[in-house]
């Protein structure tokens, strides 16, 4: 045993992985005759070639959220084996990505016998997701089940309450049956932490899922969940979306309830943290928005605002600003050349577009960078304490920071402020409808190596409205290359371009995301798919 494995904080994130492979039912265990090799990288076709499948059930995981809440309502498929054949894929994309954090299979499994009989009785749904499964962050409470939120502190802290999100998709008719895999304190670019390991990416098992949502991300790609929710405090909804292909709505704070989540750096309110769902389409994500919006959430939770879901017709012409750079990464080429792409075709399509000067996004990449640690790292150092769990070295930041006292604080209130009323004026001046840019500077990164989220994180301080989207461009190691002309602008653009490996990359969907102003989730969603039909 090393000195390692021999710590306090180490037994018990080994008693809980342990625990989590056991509560794997023996039914949903990969055959070894037919587990993927190590080595096999792509392993998202695995459930259509591994013939470990039945029909049903690749047709069940296959099948859109609104298509599969169709089906139980018109009893075509019972909501018990729909759950089932979830249950199956979510355990083989967890065998295969390490992509949970807790399986209760046969509690769904309970839930959806109920839903089924209260159909069979009385003809009706209980309520407009009846029967949906929906797989949960790690960070949404669930009573009896852990938090942990990636800190072995937490292990073994069965939660005492339901996340008030949670409260409301279950009497909506969802069934929860896993929990997903986080970075430590959810305040990583990847999904990586000590209590459970590394998540990585079903479409290429070198490459990241991204983070913080990473485990959500891997298991929706791989078809184990037809809609997850996950939270995004400078990127964590958008950055594991683009590194999966999938889509995901990032939504102002007050649309969606975030009341009685478990968080790591809880307190926190000088850039907010906020829920959304993730998807393989965009009309999953449109579903959830709706009806969570028709639940009234601002009658359960006071940050909620009383917005009821809008009807938005979108413009048959758009104008829409280009960020082809934030003046401190540029964008990988895959990325390049799927703004460049989807302009060409956005122009085509008669919409108006023009170059975005994105020349204040250091400024707000300053500002969040500040905010998580404007309180020198306690929050976290506080938690990883009782097990003498050490900090991660990806969190190098929080272990070395000074605490900023409150009159600095309110100074960085006062300047956010300030860069918002700029940013808005800005966007005034040139009349726009919504920008287009980067997501992430990546298609997806070699695990380890994701090194900017100002592309994200800019909104999350702007609290603005964001889908990312996969935009049809696929990455071609022989076309997507670093010009002669590039000219690094910054340390970590050198870094970007050093380490980036277009043969990895090849093959993986590239994703964009679209931005529009505050508290216009309806707008952007609607916007979403006018790009969409453009492209």
């Amino acid at each position: 045993m090393t000195e390692i494995e021999d710590t306090a904080w180490a037994k018990k994130a080994t008693a809980k992985r342990a625990a989590l492979t056991q509560s794997i039912p023996p039914a949903f265990r990969i055959p070894a005759d037919i587990l993927p090799p190590e080595t096999q990288l792509d392993i998202s076709r695995f459930p259509a070639e591994s013939k470990w499948f039945t029909a049903e059930e690749l047709e069940i995981t296959s099948t859109t959220a609104p298509a599969l809440l169709e089906r139980i309502a018109n009893k075509a498929w019972s909501a018990e084996d729909v759950i089932k054949a979830f249950c199956k894929r979510a355990a083989a994309a967890h065998q295969l990505t390490n992509c949970l954090t807790e399986v209760f299979f046969d509690e769904a499994i309970e839930t959806a016998k109920a839903l089924d009989k209260h159909l069979a009785k009385t003809g009706k749904t209980i309520g407009p997701l009846h029967g949906l499964p929906i797989s949960l962050k790690d960070n949404f409470n669930l009573i009896g089940k852990d938090s942990t939120v990636g800190f072995t502190s937490w292990v073994n802290d069965p939660q005492t309450y339901n996340s008030t999100l949670v409260e409301l998709l279950r009497d909506a008719g969802a069934v929860f049956y896993v929990k997903t895999n986080v970075p430590t304190a959810m305040m990583i670019a990847e999904t990586v932490n000590n209590v459970f390991g590394r998540t990585v990416n079903p479409l290429n098992r070198a490459l990241t899922s991204g983070g913080s949502s990473g485990g959500e991300s891997a298991l929706i790609v791989f078809g184990g969940s037809p809609l997850g929710i996950g939270t995004d405090i400078g990127g964590s909804l958008r950055i594991p979306a683009a590194c999966t292909g999938i889509f995901t709505l990032r939504p102002s704070l007050g649309r969606f309830p975030t009341l009685r989540a478990r968080s790591g750096l809880a307190g926190q309110e000088a850039v907010a943290s906020v829920n959304g769902p993730m998807g393989k389409t965009l009309d999953d994500i449109v579903l959830f928005s709706k009806t969570v919006v028709g639940l009234e959430p601002w009658m359960q939770d006071p940050k909620c605002l009383p917005i009821p879901w809008r009807s938005v017709e979108p413009k048959t012409k758009l104008k829409i600003g280009v960020i082809w750079n934030d003046g401190i990464v540029t964008p990988t080429p895959p990325v390049q050349r799927a703004l460049r792409e989807t302009v060409e075709k956005l122009k085509k399509a008669g919409h108006e577009v023009i170059d975005w000067d994105a020349s204040t996004h250091k400024q707000a990449v300053s500002l969040i960078q500040r905010m998580f640690v404007a309180d020198g790292g306690k929050s976290v150092r506080h938690i990883l304490k009782p097990t003498d769990e050490p900090f991660r070295p990806e969190m190098s930041a929080y272990a070395s920071a000074s605490e900023m006292g409150v009159h600095d604080l309110w100074q960085l209130h006062l300047e956010r402020t300030d860069f918002q009323k700029a940013y808005l004026d800005q966007w005034n001046f040139h009349g726009m409808d919504a920008l287009l840019g980067p997501t992430t500077p990546y298609a997806s990164v070699e695990s380890g190596k994701f090194k900017h989220v100002g592309y994200t994180g800019t909104f999350n301080v702007l609290d603005y409205s964001a889908v990312s989207f996969p935009c049809g461009v696929i990455a071609n190691k022989e076309v997507d290359q670093y010009g002669s002309d590039y000219r690094p602008m910054t340390e970590t653009d050198k870094e970007i371009r050093d380490e980036y490996n277009e043969g990895l990359v090849h093959g993986m969907p590239v994703s964009l995301q679209l931005i529009a102003r505050r508290l216009e989730e309806e707008k952007v969603l609607a916007m979403t798919k006018t790009v969409l039909e453009a492209l």
